[in-house]
Protein backbone atom coordinates (compact mmCIF):
# COMPACT_ATOMS: atom_id res chain seq x y z
CA UNK A 1 0.00 0.00 0.00
CA UNK A 2 1.36 3.02 -1.02
CA UNK A 3 -0.02 6.74 -0.24
CA UNK A 4 0.76 9.79 -2.67
CA UNK A 5 4.24 11.27 -2.25
CA UNK A 6 4.85 13.37 -5.63
CA UNK A 7 3.19 15.72 -7.62
CA UNK A 8 4.31 14.25 -10.96
CA UNK A 9 2.20 11.55 -9.36
CA UNK A 10 -1.23 13.09 -8.87
CA UNK A 11 -0.89 15.58 -11.73
CA UNK A 12 -0.91 12.41 -13.91
CA UNK A 13 -4.31 10.81 -12.57
CA UNK A 14 -5.91 14.33 -12.48
CA UNK A 15 -5.38 15.05 -15.88
CA UNK A 16 -5.97 11.11 -17.03
CA UNK A 17 -8.82 11.13 -15.05
CA UNK A 18 -10.68 14.86 -16.03
CA UNK A 19 -9.59 16.37 -12.85
CA UNK A 20 -7.11 19.37 -13.83
CA UNK A 21 -5.87 20.79 -16.68
CA UNK A 22 -3.23 22.85 -18.01
CA UNK A 23 -4.89 26.01 -19.11
CA UNK A 24 -4.78 26.83 -22.87
CA UNK A 25 -2.58 23.26 -23.10
CA UNK A 26 -3.29 23.27 -27.12
CA UNK A 27 -1.09 26.21 -27.14
CA UNK A 28 1.55 25.26 -24.86
CA UNK A 29 -0.22 26.60 -21.84
CA UNK A 30 0.31 29.56 -19.52
CA UNK A 31 1.65 29.63 -15.79
CA UNK A 32 -0.44 29.65 -13.58
CA UNK A 33 -3.88 29.40 -14.47
CA UNK A 34 -5.49 25.39 -14.72
CA UNK A 35 -8.82 23.94 -15.46
CA UNK A 36 -10.83 21.94 -14.12
CA UNK A 37 -12.21 18.53 -16.28
CA UNK A 38 -15.31 17.01 -15.85
CA UNK A 39 -14.45 15.42 -12.22
CA UNK A 40 -12.53 18.62 -11.18
CA UNK A 41 -15.03 21.02 -11.07
CA UNK A 42 -17.56 18.47 -9.84
CA UNK A 43 -15.27 17.44 -6.97
CA UNK A 44 -14.76 21.43 -6.61
CA UNK A 45 -18.67 22.47 -6.72
CA UNK A 46 -18.95 19.69 -3.95
CA UNK A 47 -16.46 21.66 -1.98
CA UNK A 48 -17.75 24.87 -2.09
CA UNK A 49 -21.52 23.81 -1.46
CA UNK A 50 -19.92 21.63 1.42
CA UNK A 51 -18.50 25.12 3.65
CA UNK A 52 -21.79 26.76 2.03
CA UNK A 53 -23.76 24.62 3.86
CA UNK A 54 -21.68 24.46 6.79
CA UNK A 55 -21.32 28.24 7.60
CA UNK A 56 -23.67 29.62 5.84
CA UNK A 57 -27.25 27.70 5.66
CA UNK A 58 -26.74 25.83 8.90
CA UNK A 59 -26.42 28.51 10.65
CA UNK A 60 -28.58 31.80 11.85
CA UNK A 61 -25.91 34.17 11.84
CA UNK A 62 -24.11 34.30 8.90
CA UNK A 63 -25.60 35.70 5.56
CA UNK A 64 -23.92 35.49 2.15
CA UNK A 65 -22.56 37.80 -0.60
CA UNK A 66 -21.68 37.21 -3.96
CA UNK A 67 -19.62 40.58 -5.22
CA UNK A 68 -18.36 41.90 -8.60
CA UNK A 69 -14.61 40.87 -9.25
CA UNK A 70 -13.52 44.16 -10.47
CA UNK A 71 -14.60 46.81 -7.89
CA UNK A 72 -14.00 50.96 -7.28
CA UNK A 73 -10.22 51.21 -7.16
CA UNK A 74 -10.60 53.35 -3.92
CA UNK A 75 -11.32 50.67 -1.90
CA UNK A 76 -7.44 48.92 -2.78
CA UNK A 77 -6.17 52.30 -1.70
CA UNK A 78 -8.15 51.92 1.83
CA UNK A 79 -7.55 48.38 2.46
CA UNK A 80 -3.60 49.15 1.65
CA UNK A 81 -3.64 46.86 -1.28
CA UNK A 82 -2.11 49.23 -3.47
CA UNK A 83 0.21 50.31 -1.46
CA UNK A 84 1.53 47.16 0.11
CA UNK A 85 0.43 44.16 -1.14
CA UNK A 86 3.59 43.53 -3.07
CA UNK A 87 6.09 40.75 -3.48
CA UNK A 88 9.75 41.19 -3.44
CA UNK A 89 11.07 40.55 -7.11
CA UNK A 90 14.75 39.68 -8.48
CA UNK A 91 16.02 39.48 -12.32
CA UNK A 92 18.30 37.60 -13.58
CA UNK A 93 20.89 39.85 -15.11
CA UNK A 94 21.78 36.87 -17.59
CA UNK A 95 18.86 34.58 -18.73
CA UNK A 96 16.36 37.37 -18.00
CA UNK A 97 14.06 35.31 -15.44
CA UNK A 98 11.72 37.22 -12.80
CA UNK A 99 11.24 35.05 -9.63
CA UNK A 100 10.46 35.72 -5.68
CA UNK A 101 13.52 36.83 -3.79
CA UNK A 102 11.95 34.84 -1.06
CA UNK A 103 11.53 31.56 -3.38
CA UNK A 104 15.16 31.59 -4.92
CA UNK A 105 16.50 28.64 -2.71
CA UNK A 106 13.04 26.73 -2.74
CA UNK A 107 13.38 26.75 -7.07
CA UNK A 108 16.85 25.63 -6.75
CA UNK A 109 16.13 22.74 -4.69
CA UNK A 110 13.16 21.54 -6.72
CA UNK A 111 14.80 22.36 -10.05
CA UNK A 112 16.91 20.10 -11.87
CA UNK A 113 20.78 21.82 -10.98
CA UNK A 114 19.73 21.68 -6.83
CA UNK A 115 18.46 17.63 -7.85
CA UNK A 116 21.81 17.14 -9.83
CA UNK A 117 23.84 18.57 -7.27
CA UNK A 118 21.60 16.91 -4.43
CA UNK A 119 23.11 13.85 -6.19
CA UNK A 120 26.45 14.40 -6.24
CA UNK A 121 26.37 15.21 -2.48
CA UNK A 122 24.48 12.22 -1.55
CA UNK A 123 27.02 10.35 -3.18
CA UNK A 124 29.86 11.83 -0.80
CA UNK A 125 30.45 14.84 -2.31
CA UNK A 126 33.97 13.94 -4.03
CA UNK A 127 35.82 17.16 -4.65
CA UNK A 128 36.85 15.69 -8.50
CA UNK A 129 32.96 14.74 -9.62
CA UNK A 130 32.06 18.25 -8.11
CA UNK A 131 34.77 19.62 -10.46
CA UNK A 132 33.67 17.39 -13.34
CA UNK A 133 30.07 18.20 -12.56
CA UNK A 134 31.19 21.48 -13.28
CA UNK A 135 33.03 21.10 -17.19
CA UNK A 136 30.51 18.71 -17.91
CA UNK A 137 26.51 18.51 -16.31
CA UNK A 138 26.99 22.28 -15.10
CA UNK A 139 27.35 23.34 -18.71
CA UNK A 140 23.58 22.63 -19.75
CA UNK A 141 22.42 23.05 -16.61
CA UNK A 142 23.81 26.49 -15.50
CA UNK A 143 25.75 27.62 -17.94
CA UNK A 144 25.98 31.12 -16.10
CA UNK A 145 27.38 29.70 -12.61
CA UNK A 146 30.88 31.21 -12.56
CA UNK A 147 32.83 28.06 -11.99
CA UNK A 148 31.17 26.81 -15.30
CA UNK A 149 32.39 29.37 -17.22
CA UNK A 150 35.91 30.51 -16.22
CA UNK A 151 38.71 27.93 -15.07
CA UNK A 152 39.71 30.37 -12.51
CA UNK A 153 36.32 30.68 -10.78
CA UNK A 154 36.09 26.74 -10.40
CA UNK A 155 40.23 26.66 -9.19
CA UNK A 156 38.98 28.98 -6.61
CA UNK A 157 35.71 27.00 -5.43
CA UNK A 158 37.52 23.95 -5.55
CA UNK A 159 40.33 25.25 -3.49
CA UNK A 160 37.43 26.33 -0.82
CA UNK A 161 36.58 22.59 -1.05
CA UNK A 162 39.48 21.30 0.01
CA UNK A 163 40.48 23.72 2.67
CA UNK A 164 36.88 22.97 4.30
CA UNK A 165 34.63 20.57 2.71
CA UNK A 166 31.97 20.66 5.75
CA UNK A 167 30.82 24.11 4.85
CA UNK A 168 29.19 22.99 1.67
CA UNK A 169 27.90 20.27 2.38
CA UNK A 170 24.52 22.05 1.60
CA UNK A 171 22.79 22.92 -2.49
CA UNK A 172 22.44 26.03 -1.37
CA UNK A 173 26.21 26.40 0.34
CA UNK A 174 27.53 24.66 -2.85
CA UNK A 175 26.12 26.54 -5.31
CA UNK A 176 26.63 30.01 -4.01
CA UNK A 177 30.61 28.87 -3.77
CA UNK A 178 30.53 27.71 -7.35
CA UNK A 179 28.49 31.27 -8.05
CA UNK A 180 31.46 33.23 -6.63
CA UNK A 181 28.94 36.35 -6.06
CA UNK A 182 29.69 38.30 -2.79
CA UNK A 183 26.52 40.26 -2.38
CA UNK A 184 23.96 38.73 -4.54
CA UNK A 185 22.15 35.13 -4.49
CA UNK A 186 22.89 32.93 -7.91
CA UNK A 187 19.93 32.33 -10.49
CA UNK A 188 18.82 29.24 -9.73
CA UNK A 189 17.66 28.69 -13.30
CA UNK A 190 21.44 29.42 -14.92
CA UNK A 191 23.40 30.58 -12.28
CA UNK A 192 23.98 33.99 -13.36
CA UNK A 193 23.61 36.97 -10.68
CA UNK A 194 20.30 38.46 -9.76
CA UNK A 195 19.54 42.21 -9.27
CA UNK A 196 18.49 43.70 -5.83
CA UNK A 197 14.97 42.86 -4.52
CA UNK A 198 12.02 45.33 -5.55
CA UNK A 199 8.26 45.33 -4.93
CA UNK A 200 6.03 44.32 -7.57
CA UNK A 201 2.36 44.43 -7.01
CA UNK A 202 0.66 41.36 -7.43
CA UNK A 203 -3.00 43.13 -8.71
CA UNK A 204 -4.00 42.48 -12.26
CA UNK A 205 -4.57 45.76 -13.76
CA UNK A 206 -7.45 46.46 -16.12
CA UNK A 207 -9.13 49.17 -17.71
CA UNK A 208 -13.15 49.87 -17.28
CA UNK A 209 -14.47 51.81 -20.40
CA UNK A 210 -13.35 52.30 -23.92
CA UNK A 211 -10.42 54.64 -23.55
CA UNK A 212 -7.07 53.29 -21.82
CA UNK A 213 -6.60 56.23 -19.07
CA UNK A 214 -4.89 56.10 -15.97
CA UNK A 215 -8.35 57.59 -14.22
CA UNK A 216 -10.18 54.52 -15.95
CA UNK A 217 -7.13 51.84 -14.43
CA UNK A 218 -9.17 49.07 -12.05
CA UNK A 219 -7.33 46.20 -10.31
CA UNK A 220 -8.99 42.67 -10.59
CA UNK A 221 -9.57 41.61 -6.94
CA UNK A 222 -6.74 39.87 -5.22
CA UNK A 223 -9.11 38.40 -2.18
CA UNK A 224 -12.75 38.56 -1.58
CA UNK A 225 -12.94 39.90 1.97
CA UNK A 226 -13.19 43.65 1.07
CA UNK A 227 -15.85 42.79 -1.06
CA UNK A 228 -18.14 42.47 2.25
CA UNK A 229 -16.53 45.34 4.54
CA UNK A 230 -17.69 47.66 1.41
CA UNK A 231 -21.17 46.12 1.45
CA UNK A 232 -21.36 45.80 5.08
CA UNK A 233 -23.70 48.60 6.02
CA UNK A 234 -25.80 47.27 3.16
CA UNK A 235 -25.82 43.61 4.29
CA UNK A 236 -26.64 44.83 7.93
CA UNK A 237 -29.64 46.58 6.91
CA UNK A 238 -31.19 43.89 4.89
CA UNK A 239 -30.44 40.51 6.51
CA UNK A 240 -32.24 40.92 9.95
CA UNK A 241 -28.74 40.43 11.49
CA UNK A 242 -26.96 42.36 14.55
CA UNK A 243 -23.73 41.96 15.79
CA UNK A 244 -22.27 39.14 16.40
CA UNK A 245 -22.66 37.60 12.75
CA UNK A 246 -20.70 37.03 9.55
CA UNK A 247 -21.09 37.74 5.60
CA UNK A 248 -19.97 34.67 3.83
CA UNK A 249 -18.67 35.11 -0.04
CA UNK A 250 -17.27 32.79 -2.49
CA UNK A 251 -15.63 33.66 -5.65
CA UNK A 252 -12.26 34.04 -8.12
CA UNK A 253 -9.70 35.98 -6.65
CA UNK A 254 -6.62 37.05 -9.09
CA UNK A 255 -2.84 37.72 -7.77
CA UNK A 256 -0.12 38.05 -10.21
CA UNK A 257 2.35 35.66 -8.82
CA UNK A 258 6.30 36.27 -10.02
CA UNK A 259 6.85 32.57 -9.67
CA UNK A 260 3.58 30.19 -9.53
CA UNK A 261 4.39 26.80 -8.52
CA UNK A 262 3.72 23.49 -6.40
CA UNK A 263 0.94 22.69 -9.26
CA UNK A 264 -2.48 24.34 -8.08
CA UNK A 265 -1.03 25.54 -5.18
CA UNK A 266 0.46 28.89 -6.09
CA UNK A 267 -1.88 30.50 -9.22
CA UNK A 268 -2.86 33.09 -10.71
CA UNK A 269 -6.24 32.94 -10.58
CA UNK A 270 -8.02 30.84 -7.52
CA UNK A 271 -11.00 30.76 -5.41
CA UNK A 272 -11.83 31.94 -2.40
CA UNK A 273 -14.17 30.95 0.92
CA UNK A 274 -14.20 34.14 3.11
CA UNK A 275 -16.00 34.74 5.84
CA UNK A 276 -15.74 38.02 7.79
CA UNK A 277 -17.34 37.45 11.60
CA UNK A 278 -18.13 40.71 12.69
CA UNK A 279 -18.38 40.85 16.65
CA UNK A 280 -18.30 43.30 19.65
CA UNK A 281 -15.51 45.52 21.01
CA UNK A 282 -14.33 43.48 24.46
CA UNK A 283 -14.91 47.42 25.76
CA UNK A 284 -18.51 46.77 25.04
CA UNK A 285 -18.93 43.34 26.22
CA UNK A 286 -17.63 44.25 29.39
CA UNK A 287 -20.25 47.10 29.78
CA UNK A 288 -23.30 44.80 28.67
CA UNK A 289 -22.34 42.05 31.18
CA UNK A 290 -19.80 43.39 33.36
CA UNK A 291 -17.00 40.70 32.36
CA UNK A 292 -14.93 39.47 29.39
CA UNK A 293 -14.86 35.50 28.66
CA UNK A 294 -11.29 34.64 27.91
CA UNK A 295 -9.84 31.67 27.01
CA UNK A 296 -7.80 31.66 30.47
CA UNK A 297 -11.50 30.96 31.63
CA UNK A 298 -11.92 27.34 29.41
CA UNK A 299 -14.54 28.47 28.02
CA UNK A 300 -17.32 25.61 26.38
CA UNK A 301 -16.84 26.49 22.60
CA UNK A 302 -19.38 24.52 21.30
CA UNK A 303 -22.24 27.06 21.69
CA UNK A 304 -21.26 30.66 21.21
CA UNK A 305 -21.79 33.42 24.51
CA UNK A 306 -22.98 36.81 24.70
CA UNK A 307 -19.97 37.87 26.86
CA UNK A 308 -16.84 36.40 24.99
CA UNK A 309 -14.22 38.55 24.04
CA UNK A 310 -12.51 38.68 20.90
CA UNK A 311 -10.09 35.96 21.95
CA UNK A 312 -12.74 33.27 23.02
CA UNK A 313 -14.23 33.98 19.20
CA UNK A 314 -10.89 33.19 17.56
CA UNK A 315 -10.26 29.93 19.16
CA UNK A 316 -14.20 29.10 18.32
CA UNK A 317 -13.58 29.72 14.80
CA UNK A 318 -10.20 27.89 14.45
CA UNK A 319 -12.37 25.09 15.88
CA UNK A 320 -15.17 25.43 13.35
CA UNK A 321 -12.85 25.79 10.32
CA UNK A 322 -11.14 22.48 11.76
CA UNK A 323 -14.37 20.87 11.92
CA UNK A 324 -15.15 21.61 8.67
CA UNK A 325 -11.61 20.19 6.98
CA UNK A 326 -12.10 16.80 9.22
CA UNK A 327 -15.94 16.49 7.84
CA UNK A 328 -14.43 16.89 4.31
CA UNK A 329 -11.94 13.79 4.76
CA UNK A 330 -8.82 15.44 6.19
CA UNK A 331 -7.74 13.28 8.98
CA UNK A 332 -6.65 15.70 12.48
CA UNK A 333 -3.25 13.69 11.89
CA UNK A 334 -2.61 15.13 8.26
CA UNK A 335 -2.99 19.17 9.34
CA UNK A 336 -1.66 21.17 12.32
CA UNK A 337 -2.09 24.68 13.67
CA UNK A 338 0.81 27.32 13.44
CA UNK A 339 -0.28 30.13 15.69
CA UNK A 340 1.73 33.05 14.85
CA UNK A 341 4.40 35.12 16.31
CA UNK A 342 3.76 38.50 17.49
CA UNK A 343 6.35 39.61 15.12
CA UNK A 344 4.89 37.88 12.79
CA UNK A 345 1.50 39.29 12.43
CA UNK A 346 0.10 42.11 10.65
CA UNK A 347 0.30 45.11 12.61
CA UNK A 348 -3.63 45.26 12.58
CA UNK A 349 -4.22 41.40 13.56
CA UNK A 350 -4.54 40.50 17.61
CA UNK A 351 -3.90 36.81 16.43
CA UNK A 352 -3.90 34.97 13.17
CA UNK A 353 -3.57 30.40 12.87
CA UNK A 354 -2.49 29.26 9.99
CA UNK A 355 -4.02 25.67 9.45
CA UNK A 356 -1.06 24.07 7.95
CA UNK A 357 -1.33 21.01 5.34
CA UNK A 358 1.41 18.21 4.69
CA UNK A 359 1.52 18.60 1.05
CA UNK A 360 4.19 16.56 -0.97
CA UNK A 361 6.41 19.82 -1.95
CA UNK A 362 6.68 20.67 2.38
CA UNK A 363 3.97 21.65 4.63
CA UNK A 364 2.68 24.92 3.60
CA UNK A 365 -1.00 26.88 4.79
CA UNK A 366 -4.32 25.90 3.58
CA UNK A 367 -6.74 28.56 5.71
CA UNK A 368 -5.92 30.79 7.97
CA UNK A 369 -8.10 32.48 10.85
CA UNK A 370 -7.11 35.90 12.19
CA UNK A 371 -8.50 38.17 14.19
CA UNK A 372 -8.24 41.40 12.41
CA UNK A 373 -9.88 43.98 15.26
CA UNK A 374 -11.47 46.86 13.69
CA UNK A 375 -9.00 48.02 10.97
CA UNK A 376 -10.77 46.78 7.65
CA UNK A 377 -14.28 48.58 9.36
CA UNK A 378 -12.58 51.94 10.13
CA UNK A 379 -9.97 52.30 7.29
CA UNK A 380 -13.30 51.78 4.77
CA UNK A 381 -15.30 54.83 7.06
CA UNK A 382 -11.88 57.02 6.76
CA UNK A 383 -11.73 56.70 3.17
CA UNK A 384 -15.23 57.15 2.28
CA UNK A 385 -16.09 59.41 4.48
CA UNK A 386 -19.63 56.84 5.17
CA UNK A 387 -19.68 55.93 9.14
CA UNK A 388 -19.25 51.81 9.54
CA UNK A 389 -20.79 51.71 13.09
CA UNK A 390 -23.66 50.08 14.14
CA UNK A 391 -26.16 50.92 17.39
CA UNK A 392 -26.69 48.52 19.99
CA UNK A 393 -29.39 49.21 21.89
CA UNK A 394 -28.26 46.43 24.66
CA UNK A 395 -25.24 48.38 24.81
CA UNK A 396 -27.08 52.02 25.45
CA UNK A 397 -29.11 50.53 27.97
CA UNK A 398 -26.79 48.85 29.73
CA UNK A 399 -24.64 52.64 29.52
CA UNK A 400 -27.77 54.10 31.08
CA UNK A 401 -27.31 52.26 34.17
CA UNK A 402 -23.97 53.77 35.04
CA UNK A 403 -23.63 56.70 37.16
CA UNK A 404 -21.27 59.34 36.21
CA UNK A 405 -18.45 57.76 38.58
CA UNK A 406 -18.53 54.83 37.04
CA UNK A 407 -18.68 56.16 33.54
CA UNK A 408 -15.45 57.93 34.55
CA UNK A 409 -13.81 55.45 36.16
CA UNK A 410 -14.40 52.80 33.17
CA UNK A 411 -13.45 55.35 30.87
CA UNK A 412 -9.88 55.69 32.55
CA UNK A 413 -9.65 52.33 32.96
CA UNK A 414 -10.12 51.96 28.99
CA UNK A 415 -7.83 54.87 28.21
CA UNK A 416 -5.26 53.29 30.51
CA UNK A 417 -5.03 50.05 28.69
CA UNK A 418 -5.23 51.33 25.49
CA UNK A 419 -2.02 53.61 26.54
CA UNK A 420 -0.47 50.54 27.90
CA UNK A 421 -1.08 49.05 24.49
CA UNK A 422 0.46 51.82 22.34
CA UNK A 423 -2.42 53.22 21.48
CA UNK A 424 -3.57 57.15 22.17
CA UNK A 425 -5.33 57.27 25.44
CA UNK A 426 -7.72 59.92 24.27
CA UNK A 427 -8.66 58.38 21.20
CA UNK A 428 -9.65 55.28 23.95
CA UNK A 429 -11.89 58.03 25.61
CA UNK A 430 -13.51 58.94 22.60
CA UNK A 431 -14.39 55.30 21.86
CA UNK A 432 -15.67 54.91 25.34
CA UNK A 433 -17.97 58.24 24.70
CA UNK A 434 -19.32 56.23 21.31
CA UNK A 435 -20.10 53.21 23.71
CA UNK A 436 -22.50 55.39 26.18
CA UNK A 437 -24.19 56.11 23.43
CA UNK A 438 -24.58 52.71 21.98
CA UNK A 439 -22.48 52.82 19.00
CA UNK A 440 -19.13 51.42 17.78
CA UNK A 441 -17.24 49.59 14.81
CA UNK A 442 -16.98 45.96 14.47
CA UNK A 443 -13.96 44.01 15.66
CA UNK A 444 -13.68 41.06 13.11
CA UNK A 445 -12.48 37.01 12.80
CA UNK A 446 -11.91 36.01 9.30
CA UNK A 447 -11.66 32.68 8.16
CA UNK A 448 -10.26 32.59 4.70
CA UNK A 449 -9.72 29.10 2.50
CA UNK A 450 -8.81 28.37 -1.11
CA UNK A 451 -10.88 26.04 -2.79
CA UNK A 452 -8.08 24.73 -4.81
CA UNK A 453 -5.49 24.04 -1.78
CA UNK A 454 -8.06 22.77 -0.54
CA UNK A 455 -8.96 20.53 -3.44
CA UNK A 456 -5.45 20.01 -3.93
CA UNK A 457 -5.12 18.56 -0.53
CA UNK A 458 -7.81 16.38 -0.60
CA UNK A 459 -6.34 14.44 -3.71
CA UNK A 460 -3.31 14.39 -1.84
CA UNK A 461 -4.79 12.74 0.89
CA UNK A 462 -7.12 10.64 -0.67
CA UNK A 463 -4.44 8.83 -3.44
CA UNK A 464 -2.97 5.07 -2.60
CA UNK A 465 -1.92 2.53 -4.88
CA UNK A 466 -2.75 -0.74 -3.18
CA UNK A 467 -1.10 -4.07 -3.89
CA UNK A 468 -3.64 -6.91 -4.36
CA UNK A 469 -3.95 -10.86 -4.53
CA UNK A 470 -7.01 -11.65 -6.65
CA UNK A 471 -9.27 -15.11 -5.92
CA UNK A 472 -6.89 -17.12 -8.00
CA UNK A 473 -3.46 -15.92 -6.14
CA UNK A 474 -2.53 -13.38 -9.16
CA UNK A 475 -0.93 -10.29 -8.33
CA UNK A 476 -3.22 -7.22 -9.09
CA UNK A 477 -2.92 -3.67 -7.97
CA UNK A 478 -5.41 -0.40 -8.39
CA UNK A 479 -4.90 2.88 -7.73
CA UNK A 480 -7.86 4.48 -5.54
CA UNK A 481 -9.05 7.60 -4.48
CA UNK A 482 -10.53 7.75 -1.00
CA UNK A 483 -12.47 11.01 -1.20
CA UNK A 484 -15.17 11.25 1.53
CA UNK A 485 -18.71 10.62 -0.46
CA UNK A 486 -19.81 14.48 -0.15
CA UNK A 487 -16.62 15.43 -1.39
CA UNK A 488 -16.42 12.42 -4.38
CA UNK A 489 -17.41 13.96 -7.52
CA UNK A 490 -19.42 10.97 -8.61
CA UNK A 491 -21.51 9.27 -6.06
CA UNK A 492 -22.47 6.38 -7.68
CA UNK A 493 -22.05 3.92 -10.76
CA UNK A 494 -24.19 1.95 -12.71
CA UNK A 495 -23.02 -0.90 -15.14
CA UNK A 496 -25.15 -3.35 -16.52
CA UNK A 497 -23.90 -6.74 -16.65
CA UNK A 498 -24.51 -7.48 -19.76
CA UNK A 499 -25.66 -4.95 -22.82
CA UNK A 500 -26.77 -7.47 -25.10
CA UNK A 501 -29.40 -7.90 -22.84
CA UNK A 502 -32.30 -5.58 -23.55
CA UNK A 503 -33.84 -6.76 -20.16
CA UNK A 504 -30.63 -5.83 -17.92
CA UNK A 505 -29.58 -3.54 -19.89
CA UNK A 506 -33.29 -1.86 -19.38
CA UNK A 507 -33.77 -2.15 -16.09
CA UNK A 508 -29.64 -0.53 -15.70
CA UNK A 509 -30.57 2.39 -17.50
CA UNK A 510 -34.03 2.53 -15.29
CA UNK A 511 -31.85 2.41 -12.08
CA UNK A 512 -29.39 5.02 -13.41
CA UNK A 513 -32.04 7.53 -14.59
CA UNK A 514 -33.62 7.61 -11.25
CA UNK A 515 -29.82 7.71 -9.25
CA UNK A 516 -28.89 11.07 -11.49
CA UNK A 517 -32.14 12.88 -10.85
CA UNK A 518 -30.73 13.13 -7.43
CA UNK A 519 -27.17 12.43 -7.27
CA UNK A 520 -24.12 12.78 -9.40
CA UNK A 521 -24.55 9.08 -10.86
CA UNK A 522 -21.91 7.77 -13.94
CA UNK A 523 -23.17 5.21 -16.39
CA UNK A 524 -20.94 2.70 -17.79
CA UNK A 525 -21.53 -0.14 -20.11
CA UNK A 526 -18.00 -0.65 -21.45
CA UNK A 527 -15.13 -3.45 -20.83
CA UNK A 528 -15.04 -6.21 -18.53
CA UNK A 529 -16.92 -5.41 -14.93
CA UNK A 530 -13.54 -5.78 -13.63
CA UNK A 531 -12.14 -2.75 -15.57
CA UNK A 532 -15.05 -1.06 -14.83
CA UNK A 533 -14.51 -0.74 -11.37
CA UNK A 534 -10.71 0.38 -11.78
CA UNK A 535 -11.85 3.47 -13.60
CA UNK A 536 -14.52 3.77 -10.64
CA UNK A 537 -11.68 3.66 -8.05
CA UNK A 538 -9.39 6.49 -10.00
CA UNK A 539 -11.94 9.01 -9.79
CA UNK A 540 -13.22 7.80 -6.28
CA UNK A 541 -16.69 6.79 -6.71
CA UNK A 542 -17.67 5.17 -3.18
CA UNK A 543 -20.57 2.80 -4.66
CA UNK A 544 -20.70 0.46 -7.87
CA UNK A 545 -24.11 -0.81 -8.52
CA UNK A 546 -24.49 -3.83 -11.30
CA UNK A 547 -27.55 -4.77 -12.33
CA UNK A 548 -27.72 -8.37 -13.60
CA UNK A 549 -30.22 -11.33 -14.36
CA UNK A 550 -31.23 -11.55 -10.75
CA UNK A 551 -32.20 -7.93 -10.90
CA UNK A 552 -34.79 -9.03 -13.15
CA UNK A 553 -36.23 -11.49 -10.05
CA UNK A 554 -36.56 -9.99 -6.87
CA UNK A 555 -35.12 -6.19 -7.76
CA UNK A 556 -31.97 -6.22 -5.69
CA UNK A 557 -28.55 -5.39 -7.29
CA UNK A 558 -24.91 -5.38 -6.47
CA UNK A 559 -23.39 -2.86 -4.39
CA UNK A 560 -19.59 -2.55 -4.26
CA UNK A 561 -17.97 -0.51 -1.92
CA UNK A 562 -14.67 1.63 -2.89
CA UNK A 563 -12.65 1.41 -0.13
CA UNK A 564 -13.13 -2.22 0.77
CA UNK A 565 -14.39 -3.98 -2.59
CA UNK A 566 -17.00 -5.68 -0.53
CA UNK A 567 -20.35 -7.17 -1.98
CA UNK A 568 -23.95 -6.83 -1.01
CA UNK A 569 -27.53 -7.14 -2.94
CA UNK A 570 -29.59 -3.89 -2.01
CA UNK A 571 -32.67 -2.61 -3.29
CA UNK A 572 -32.54 0.64 -4.82
CA UNK A 573 -34.20 2.38 -1.83
CA UNK A 574 -31.61 0.64 0.67
CA UNK A 575 -29.05 2.11 -1.74
CA UNK A 576 -30.62 5.53 -1.39
CA UNK A 577 -30.79 5.39 2.54
CA UNK A 578 -27.11 3.95 2.66
CA UNK A 579 -26.16 7.10 0.20
CA UNK A 580 -28.49 9.77 2.27
CA UNK A 581 -26.77 8.60 5.07
CA UNK A 582 -23.24 8.52 4.20
CA UNK A 583 -23.96 12.75 3.00
CA UNK A 584 -25.10 13.75 5.53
Amino acid sequence: METMNSLDVISSLCKRRGFIFHSSEVYGGINGFWDYGPMGCEMKRNIKEDWWRFTVRNREDVAGLDATIIMHPAIWKASGHLDTFSDPMCTCRACKKLMRADQVWDILTEGPIGQSLQALLAEGADIGKLAAWCKGKGQGLAPNLAAVQNADALTAAVEALKAAPEKYATVQSLYTLFAQLADSSPCPYCGGELTEPRPFNLMFKTIVGPVEDPANVAYLRPETAQAIFAQFLNVLATSRQTVPFGIAQMGKSFRNEVTPRNYTFRSREFEQMELEYFIRPDEAVELMFGRVTTMADNPDLSTPQDAWGWEVWHKYWVEQRKAWIQACGLPASSFEEYWQKPDELAHYARACVDILYAFPFGTQELEGIAARSDFDLSQHQKHSGKSMEVFDEALKLAAAKLDDAAKAAFTEKVAADWAAHGKDADAARAFVAKLFEGRFVPHVIEPSAGVDRMMLALLCNAYEEQKLTDEKGKDDSRVVMHFSPRIAPVKVAVFPLVKNKPEVYNKAREVFEHLRRRYAAFWDEGGAIGRRYRRQDEIGTPWCVTVDFQTLDDGTFTVRDRDTMQQERMTLEQLKAKIEDALI
